[in-house]
């Protein structure tokens, strides 16, 4: 009796898992717990936004993360906490033409309960950027400050 207990708890476990999803999406509009997104289908350079928006509902509590690369996995994985979740800046003052990237993850009835902010940095003009920034918070003139760029 006991090995079909534990087998049917794993059965579940693994089904629970299977349900959830988890993809790189381009936001367009937050309305209330509402999130107007374009699904991005396909793998890297082949990669290609969706013709048709889908909205969906957003989970009460929701997780709202920045993202993070992780060289192990070669994924983005959540970081830390955005304060004021949907509220913050970055989610009210989207550009509907532009968008902002995300990666969501719906539960089994399709409501958002995480939004990774932020994926694919912009290549090296981002890069330059915000090295740029960093130079000037530092006081030098464009570079960053980096161990070696005394």
């Amino acid at each position: 009796m006991k090995k079909f207990v534990v087998a049917m708890v794993c059965s579940v476990a693994a089904v629970g898992f299977v349900l959830a999803d988890e993809f790189a999406a381009n936001v367009t509009n937050i309305e209330g717990n509402k999130i107007t997104y374009y699904k991005y289908e396909g793998e890297k350079k082949d990669k290609k936004k969706a013709e048709k928006a889908t909205t969906a509902e957003v989970s009460k509590d929701v997780k709202v993360v920045k993202g993070k690369f992780d060289a192990d996995t070669k994924k983005v994985v959540a970081g830390d906490p955005i304060e004021g979740g949907l509220k913050s800046e970055q989610f009210t003052n989207i550009d509907k033409d532009k968008g902002t990237n995300v990666t969501l993850t719906t539960d089994d009835k399709g409501v958002v309960t995480q939004i990774i902010a932020g994926f694919g940095g912009g290549g090296k003009a981002a890069g330059k950027a915000a090295g740029k920034a960093a130079g000037k918070a530092a006081g030098k003139k464009g570079k960053a400050a980096l161990p070696g760029n005394d």
